[in-house]
């Protein structure tokens, strides 16, 4: 059987969903071990903090993870948003655990404190590859496939 680009399209967006799923959690030890000054946590609260990175990692994968498979399961005229901006609230997982320890706020820009006025640990996502490169490759083809769809649909009506 061949596959048609609704097909193509759906598998697309699911393997794009199960690669962010995959991703999250390791861009939530990276977005909260960049920020965290090197050294100043003691022996416990380092392994308190491990573990709780662990647990945001495990709901942000969960969580974002389910909201951006409902999305691209989801035929191309049925879509309210865009994946990348599903994956920016991610944001919030790690901003809870520093905010938590009270580390103090990222100096940001005008543009970023604009645009998200609430990151104030300027870990808002800018794009795909920010989850690594998989992600970033996934993304461009999903992009594509549902770019390609959109034409087909367009020339068709």
């Amino acid at each position: 059987m061949v596959e048609g680009d609704d097909e193509r399209f759906h598998r697309h967006g699911s393997e794009l969903a199960a690669a962010v799923e995959a991703a999250l959690p390791a861009w939530v030890r990276a977005s909260v071990e960049r920020t965290v000054p090197p050294g100043s946590l003691s022996a416990d609260a380092a392994a308190k903090l491990d573990a709780d990175i662990d647990a945001a990692g495990r709901a942000a994968a969960t969580d974002i993870g389910g909201r951006l498979r409902d999305l691209l399961a989801r035929d191309i005229g049925d879509q309210w948003t865009n994946p990348l901006s599903i994956l920016r609230a991610a944001a919030v997982y790690p901003t809870r655990i520093l905010a938590a320890r009270g580390i103090a706020p990222v100096e940001r820009d005008r543009h970023a404190r604009r645009i998200h006025p609430d990151d104030v640990y300027d870990l808002t996502p800018g794009s795909f590859a920010d989850f690594g490169p998989e992600v970033h490759e996934l993304g461009i083809t999903w992009g594509a496939a549902k770019a390609h769809l959109h034409l087909q649909q367009r020339r068709q009506a």
